[in-house]
């Protein structure tokens, strides 16, 4: 290429069509030697260019354009939602020197130049999982004390911060709660809880969501578009799907794809491509499934495993196609199908076909199907026996089970008729105490195609063709017949139960009222008295959270009698919910505190009387009051309420 190139300089061209082949071959050969995965050449530079996180970078926005910034920031979430991308564009509007009326960074000024050209010395990387030791941290912590030259603030992005030490954690723990006025952190990690709560609590903590599939497809139009790539939606979808949630992955994978295709992205290329399953397949599958087409079930999913498919991968699929054909029959849950135009529109024709019944039990089988994938042995014949019992569902000979729930037993995949010479077998018969003793059940019992007749009456005989080979189970559990005169008790006695009964009750009463008698009410004092009306806060409902709120920071006093206390309450409201849970408190108290003369009493505050606790902040106004230079020592060193 090189001895083309100085051809071209050194040779003039006269004829146009020449030159132009010339121009080309230059450029090919420039973007070749420039060329930039669609991940890095597309990375957002502005808050409105960030993609599904909407309403992070508004909050972002307003911080910077009301000055109200944290001195540490946790962004946490899924891998490639934009999490450093953020921090960055954060960093640089934030010592923008002449930032746009809509909160954004000029990109003309010297430090958003500086920045776009990666040479700002206010703006520092740090990557945790090389740089995980205390020695990292403590020089991290020594660049900290210099200012910025430019600029007001240094900004130390720390990615993937959950691989920090646990010593490097408790040596950065200091600066990160009281850094120099000029330094911000932020850290990213995409998992947040194996960072120590010590070092959560000293950040503001924003979480990214995974973006959602739409967001990703019409990313992923605008980056064809500029690259002059064809791309068809359903293509497009495909590539999204496959990415989880993820630009970063969805980029790389639509690059992939650029260079499969040559440029032109089509449905079929994708799925070739990435190895996807085909929705036609599963489309197929459906129609064999409304149709009770066991053996073409099984056909279909022999080419599957032909073609390389994972049976687990499968059975997921399939899953989740029952999920959208379940979604596409109701125009409210209709925009939860994610799919393209032209797919939608066979979701919506087949979905029609099956009832709310049958999507119900498939997805219950094929869920339990996955859970048990793992374990099985023979994991083949585990999908296969789900695609018979998902094909039987639809058979219209049985209609026994009730509810969502799918049966347990399998119907025969083939009929056979049952010999007419072989007759039931008859039970047991019973006398005196002998019970009723069931023939063992077959593990395997098939369906009987032919409903069964009622038990018939003594001296009737049921016709031989409506019977089953098989062992009838028992339907009622019968009662064995018992003597009297064996068990050496009279019929005569038997009035004597309900005088028995009443006798019991009197005796219980006798007794209750024995122990009213004697039982000591026991003494105690406000200490006890406290802890157990805390204790009955913490019993309270969901519905009586602003209750149980109110009386943790309510403390009851005892009165002159030592068994009645008074709350006192700020207003009339609280009044009436204190006394409507009067009974409820004074009952737990009779019973922990051993007293039953226990009395409580409601009144509303009097003037200048405070009831409730102070804040810290409330505090502080108070000591000052008594001590003023403690207000000097906060404004001195610059120090805040934790």
């Amino acid at each position: 290429m090189g001895k083309d190139r100085n051809y071209f300089k050194a040779t003039p061209c006269k004829d146009e069509d020449f030159m132009y082949i010339c121009k080309n071959k230059q450029r090919e050969q420039q973007q070749m030697e420039n060329y930039i995965v669609s991940a890095r050449k597309y990375r957002p530079s502005t808050f409105d260019t960030v993609v599904g996180q909407k309403a992070l970078t508004t909050t972002l926005k307003n911080a910077i354009a009301t000055q109200t910034l944290a001195h540490a920031y946790l962004f946490c979430g899924p891998r490639g939602v934009g999490k450093t991308t953020c921090a960055r564009i954060f960093a640089k509007t934030i010592n923008c020197l002449q930032p746009t009326e809509e909160g954004e960074a000029c990109n003309e000024c010297e430090s958003c130049r500086a920045f776009n050209e990666q040479r700002s010395y206010n703006i520092h990387e740090l990557d945790a999982a090389s740089n995980n030791s205390v020695e990292d941290i403590r020089s991290l912590i020594e660049q900290v004390r210099i200012p910025p030259q430019i600029g007001r603030y240094k900004v130390y992005i720390i990615d993937e911060v959950h691989m920090l030490s646990t010593a490097a954690f408790n040596a950065f723990l200091k600066t990160l709660e009281e850094p120099p006025q000029h330094a911000i952190f932020i850290l990213a990690t995409t998992e947040k809880h194996k960072i120590l709560p010590t070092i959560l609590s000293r950040c503001q903590i924003y979480d990214f969501n995974r973006i959602s599939v739409s967001d990703i497809v019409e990313h992923l139009e605008n980056v064809a578009a500029k690259e002059h790539i064809e791309a068809e939606p359903e293509a497009l979808n495909v590539i999204a799907q496959k990415a989880d949630g993820g630009m970063r992955d969805a980029l790389s994978i639509f690059d992939q794809v650029v260079s499969f295709t040559n440029g032109h992205i089509t449905y079929s290329g994708v799925i070739e491509n990435l190895n996807v399953l085909d929705y036609e397949y599963y489309f197929k599958l459906t129609d064999c499934f409304l149709e009770n087409r066991i053996a073409d079930c099984l056909l279909v999913f022999n080419d599957i495993l032909r073609k390389g498919f994972d049976g687990n991968h499968f059975i997921t699929g399939l899953t989740s196609h029952f999920r959208d054909l379940l979604v596409s029959r109701d125009a409210a849950t209709l925009k939860l199908l994610e799919v393209g135009a032209s797919i939608r529109e066979r979701y919506l024709a087949q979905a029609q076909k099956c009832t709310p019944k049958f999507l119900y039990k498939a997805m219950k089988l094929c869920n339990d199907c996955d859970l048990n994938y793992r374990q099985s042995k023979n994991k083949r014949l585990l999908v296969e026996l789900t695609l018979i019992q998902v094909a039987q569902l639809t058979d219209e000979t049985d209609d026994t089970s009730g509810g969502h729930g799918p049966e347990k037993s399998l119907k025969p995949a083939f009929n056979h008729t049952p010999s007419a010479k072989a007759q039931p077998q008859q039970a047991p018969a019973q006398t005196g105490f002998a019970t009723n003793v069931q023939q063992e059940t077959p593990a395997y019992q098939p369906k009987r195609q032919v409903a069964q007749s009622a038990t018939p009456a003594s001296g009737e005989t049921t016709p031989q063709t409506h019977r089953s080979p098989l062992p009838q189970p028992q339907t009622e559990k019968k009662i064995p017949v018992m003597k009297a005169a064996s068990l050496n008790m009279s019929i005569r006695r038997s009035a004597q139960p309900q005088q028995a009964s009443q006798n019991t009750q009197n005796v219980r009463t006798d007794n209750a009222n024995a122990a009213a008698d004697t039982w000591e009410d026991y003494i105690f004092n406000e200490k006890d008295l406290d802890y157990y009306w805390r204790d009955f806060t913490n019993q309270l409902p969901q519905e009586e959270a602003a209750n149980a709120g109110r009386m943790k920071n309510m403390h009851p006093k005892l009165l002159k009698d030592q068994t009645t206390f008074e709350v006192a309450v700020d207003n009339e409201m609280v009044q009436k919910n204190m006394m409507r849970l009067a009974p409820q408190i004074e009952d737990h108290l009779h019973r922990h505190l051993h007293n039953r003369k226990i009395k409580m009493t409601v009144r509303i505050s009097e003037a200048g009387e405070n009831v409730r606790a102070y804040s810290q902040t409330e505090k502080f106004q108070l000591m000052s009051k008594k001590n003023p230079s403690l207000k000097k020592l906060k404004e001195e060193f610059g120090l805040e309420f934790s």
